[in-house]
């Protein structure tokens, strides 16, 4: 289950009330700009390391509950579309597909077949919500419309645990967001209808985790989902029989893998995940939120964690202070920065967090620091696909150019930002608006 989106810049000073530069509303547009779909990169970590989460991931679900047995689609896969989905996500959904035969070697392909495996139906984003307010899509066994879901509700048939095996499955979508959001939708929904049914909050290279910082499937999602379907696995299996032949699996697919590995992070706390939980919701007031945020963190510390969830929940508490106190906000995304430095793995989850230092560098009218922060961001978001991050830190970095004096520069890095952000935002009002809001963080200087 895919949760909402939680990108946003930190405006954490008053703005000026003319933007600086171009005005951007002259600006001509370029068509939308799409990824290739290629993958961000190979499965880098120890396979004695991925074995452990693979069981966490397969075994487990989101709840905390343990799952009997192991359970995979037996044989070819169909996918059928229905509703309104977009072409560039049509693109995207068929890329997504040829990853999956390339990387996961999983025999799957798109059908108008009625009798379809998966089914995929884009609804109305406000439809979605009202069945479940706090997912941005999900994916649920056995039912293939939303006639049936809506029949369904309440009753065994959407229990993942009841399965022996996986004959049929729904994802339901918002038909009505921007293409990255129906994206990332089509990536993690399709990979949890075929594979793990549980996110860990611990790992640094998936889209299993609720931290949502990756985008698309990464190479250690696609190691997990061959290892799914691999052929010494079937589905009915105890967990104890696929840990057994799970390092023998890992070593023919993954043979860089095989070497030493540091261990496996403890199990993140129920606490803990209540705290972020809280932290992230709408449901609260803003100070609890921050209240909940600030307990993550101070759970974590006890745990003597590092790495991801100490960056998350740092992350998450800057954020939550944009607003209310600017110099804890800094201070909340320096710790975040430095938890995600430790290792590449974290290279996106850094890129998100320059994101919102390159906000404090140009109110601070630091060219020189603004452009060194988001440059090299620039190439991770990229590289890992996440076109709206990536067009909020080109434009960042375009007003860092203007201001250092290479206006020209600075143009042409605003102008290419402007496809990638029709993707990652929707309308060119959206775009617009990101564009004078990020040139509005630099203070004017009054004439002498």
């Amino acid at each position: 289950m895919k949760r909402l989106a939680i990108l946003a810049l930190a405006f954490a000073a008053a703005c000026a009330e003319v933007p600086n530069g171009p005005d951007p509303i002259r600006l001509t547009f370029p068509d939308v700009q799409r990824f290739a779909g290629a993958s961000p990169g190979p499965a880098t970590r120890p396979n004695s390391e991925m074995a452990l989460d693979f069981v966490d991931l397969a075994f487990r679900m989101e709840s905390g509950r343990t799952l009997p047995t192991l359970t995979r689609f037996e044989g070819p896969i169909t996918v059928r579309v229905v509703g309104n989905l977009r072409q560039e996500n049509r693109e995207d959904l068929a890329a997504l597909l040829d990853r999956l035969r390339r990387e996961a070697r999983i025999d799957i392909r798109l059908t108008n077949n009625a009798d379809a495996n998966i089914v995929i139906e884009a609804v109305p984003n406000r439809t979605l919500q009202r069945a479940a307010p706090n997912a941005a899509c999900f994916v649920v066994p056995r039912v293939q419309s939303w006639a049936e879901l809506r029949a369904a509700r309440d009753t065994p048939t959407l229990n993942w645990a009841t399965l022996q095996t996986r004959e049929k499955a729904g994802i339901f979508i918002p038909s009505d967001v921007t293409p990255q959001e129906v994206r990332d939708c089509l990536h993690e929904e399709l990979a949890q209808a075929l594979g793990p049914l549980n996110d860990l909050y611990r790992l640094p290279d998936s889209v299993f985790n609720d931290d949502n910082i990756h985008a698309v499937l990464t190479g250690f999602d696609m190691l997990m989902l061959r290892a799914y379907y691999a052929p010494e696995l079937r589905s009915g299996m105890t967990e104890q029989q696929v840990a057994s032949r799970l390092p023998g699996i890992l070593a023919r697919m993954n043979p860089r893998g095989q070497r030493p590995g540091g261990g496996i992070p403890s199990a993140t706390s129920r606490a803990w995940i209540t705290a972020m939980t809280d932290a992230l919701g709408d449901r609260i007031s803003e100070t609890r939120r921050r209240q909940a945020a600030a307990r993550a963190i101070a759970i974590g510390q006890a745990l003597g964690w590092t790495g991801p969830r100490e960056g998350f929940a740092n992350y998450a508490y800057g954020r939550l202070q944009i607003g209310n106190d600017a110099t804890l906000a800094l201070g909340a995304f320096n710790a975040a920065g430095r938890a995600y430095g430790q290792s590449p793995v974290t290279d996106i989850h850094s890129a998100h967090i320059a994101l919102q230092l390159a906000a404090f560098t140009l109110i601070s009218r630091d060219a020189e620091a603004t452009i060194a922060i988001t440059k090299p961001a620039i190439a991770v978001a990229r590289r890992h696909e996440n076109a709206a991050l990536m067009s909020l830190l080109m434009m960042f970095n375009a007003e860092a150019l203007d201001l250092s004096g290479d206006t020209e520069a600075g143009m042409a890095m605003r102008l290419d930002s402007l496809g990638w952000a029709l993707y990652g935002f929707g309308d060119r009002d959206e775009v617009i608006d990101r564009l004078n809001e990020i040139a509005s963080l630099v203070p004017q200087i009054p004439p002498s």
